[in-house]
């Protein structure tokens, strides 16, 4: 038997559209069809208005650092083979910020404020999960 992983997302009715967005190697974002206010994570109810108006678009795929974390010790599978990596939240170019893994950086080059843009990893057979690179 082997140890559950813990980097796996819930994927539920609302967020499907995304995961499979990223599956193609697309990052898909919503937008509110009444406000026009872009917003992730994925929900049914626009943040700013309320409305249940929303539509899916494709992002840009360019963000920023907004702030990160360098993790160095992280037992649960399958994270322990990957230390240290960097956990981030980066702001998107359309204005919503995610949580994330940046990629191909060493700990010492992450900044706040760095360019990335979108690459894609795949995590298991069904699931590809957006991570974020340096802008070189």
């Amino acid at each position: 038997m082997s140890a559950p992983r813990f980097d796996l997302p819930s994927v539920d009715s609302e967020s499907e559209p995304f995961w499979s967005a990223a599956r193609d190697h697309r990052l898909v974002i919503n937008r509110c069809a009444t406000c026009g206010e872009p917003f992730f994570y994925p929900r049914a109810i626009c943040p700013r208005c309320w409305s249940d108006e929303i539509e899916w678009f494709e992002a840009s795929g360019r963000a920023t650092v907004y702030t990160y974390s360098v993790v160095y010790q992280n037992d649960l599978p399958p994270f322990a083979d990957q230390v240290p990596y960097i956990a981030a939240v980066v702001e998107l170019e359309e204005g919503p910020r995610m949580m994330t893994r940046v990629v191909d950086c060493a700990p010492d080059e992450i900044t706040v404020g760095l360019p990335v843009t979108v690459a894609f990893e795949e995590l298991d057979d069904e699931i590809v999960a957006p991570v974020f690179r340096p802008v070189r």
